[in-house]
């Protein structure tokens, strides 16, 4: 009796709520899961090519480190409500928003690997005949793998949070449930809906976690990592030295 009537005393916790609304609960988490993802997917694509532009030198560092710094500092109403005459009410807009908002972390970690990389093991792969595109697959990047799984673990987990602003268009995943439920001050929906939020925030960390040591076994096992990252690169891992450690920056984390 006292199960049913959780919903009625409008208790924090209720389990009632859970097993009624569970269709409700299971559809907001994954529209949560894929905005999430699909943000950080192409916001690691973006990345990518304006850490290297912005490798060429400070007159094009500048300009993008400050760029994408400027686009965290919006805050995330102002941001969607800028996007809304592109986007509309849509997803893409949410998507969008988050993707922006993103880059401060991703660009600069993919930046900050990318210049970790030892000269003398890029001579040598340049040695061995490795064009610029070859150079930067197999040696590079294999190489700046600590430093960008390091900001995509960031960037996801600020990713979830920020997700839920996207309530505002009806595109927010589990804060379609938080916004209303605060609203009309319903505790169980608030309770449980942000407490799923959290488990997507420490499940997506503990998962890139196994896939960064899965990916870079060297930095947990004291192997030499230019050695490894040359190995990616088919075989030039025989003329590198080993690389120093480097330390991924990240932006904190955006509140939603």
């Amino acid at each position: 009796m006292a199960a049913q009537n959780c919903l009625v005393a409008n208790d924090w916790i209720c389990w009632d709520y859970v097993t009624s609304r569970s269709q409700e609960l299971t559809d907001a988490t994954l529209e949560h899961i894929w905005i999430t993802g699909a943000s950080v997917l192409i916001g690691i694509a973006v990345s990518v090519p304006l850490a290297l532009l912005a490798r060429r030198g400070r007159h094009w560092a500048a300009p993008v480190l400050g760029l994408t710094t400027l686009l965290y500092t919006i805050p995330s109403l102002a941001m969607f409500s800028l996007l809304l005459p592109v986007f509309g009410l849509s997803a893409a807009l949410v998507v969008t928003g988050l993707v922006l908002y993103s880059l401060t972390i991703l660009v600069r970690n993919v930046l900050v690997g990318l210049e970790a990389v030892p000269e003398d093991v890029r001579e040598a792969a340049r040695g061995m005949g490795y064009g610029p595109g070859r150079l930067l697959w197999q040696v590079e990047l294999p190489l700046a793998l600590p430093a960008l799984l390091a900001g995509v673990r960031i960037a996801t987990v600020s990713t979830v949070a920020l997700t839920t602003v996207g309530s505002i268009v009806g595109k927010g995943g589990l804060g379609n449930l938080i916004a209303p439920a605060v609203n009309s001050s319903f505790k169980a929906q608030v309770l449980t809906a942000s407490v799923l939020c959290v488990l997507l925030a420490l499940v997506a960390d503990l998962l890139l976690l196994g896939v960064q040591r899965l990916l870079t076994p060297w930095t947990r096992a004291g192997a030499r990592p230019a050695a490894a990252g040359a190995s990616a690169g088919a075989g030039a891992d025989s003329a590198a030295g080993p690389a120093p450690d480097s330390a991924p920056t990240a932006a904190p984390a955006k509140g939603a």
